[in-house]
């Protein structure tokens, strides 16, 4: 497997508090309010939030252009997923190994997310940084899927009124 392909990184700027930004990555209800690209939708089954522990949730096209390309593509409509939490910095840093065990024809393999957190001027800088996938197309896919969730976290912190 060629890792040769570049790092995506995502960042944002909230006029949030911090702890609501932080609890969006690290408990069930945040968690599944904003996780899932476009057209899916995550429901936490377990959530340990330790280093080495892990947070289990489903993946579930639930948009019809997602259910088809799932369908076409020979995949489940409901995925069980699994993040492996490797640091843990309170209000700080987030590091987690996603497991990609859901494409077909691919073993499954690791792939390591950082989310950094930084208060500035009383707004809340967030960095994404994922590891890259199998290949070119799975990693513009995973940012793509990425971009997507935060889009739905920009807008719950926007509806949220700020700070």
């Amino acid at each position: 497997m060629s890792r040769a392909i570049s790092a995506i990184t995502i960042e944002r700027t909230y006029q949030a508090a911090l702890k609501d930004v932080w609890a969006l990555w690290t408990t069930r209800k945040g968690f599944e309010s904003w996780w899932g690209p476009g057209g899916f939708s995550a429901r936490v089954t377990g959530i340990d939030l330790r280093p080495g522990r892990e947070l289990h949730y489903e993946m579930t096209a639930v948009g019809a252009e997602q259910i088809a390309f799932m369908k076409n593509a020979g995949m489940p409509l409901t995925t069980p997923a699994k993040i492996t939490f490797i640091e843990i910095a309170p209000m700080e840093r987030l590091i987690y190994s996603h497991t990609a065990d859901f494409i077909p024809g691919v073993e499954a393999y690791q792939v390591l997310t950082k989310v950094e957190f930084s208060v500035s001027g009383g707004d809340v800088r967030m960095v994404v940084t994922l590891d890259p996938m199998h290949d070119e197309e799975w990693t513009q896919r995973a940012a793509m899927g990425m971009k997507s969730q935060i889009d739905k976290l920009d807008r719950i912190l926007a509806s949220a009124g700020g700070k």
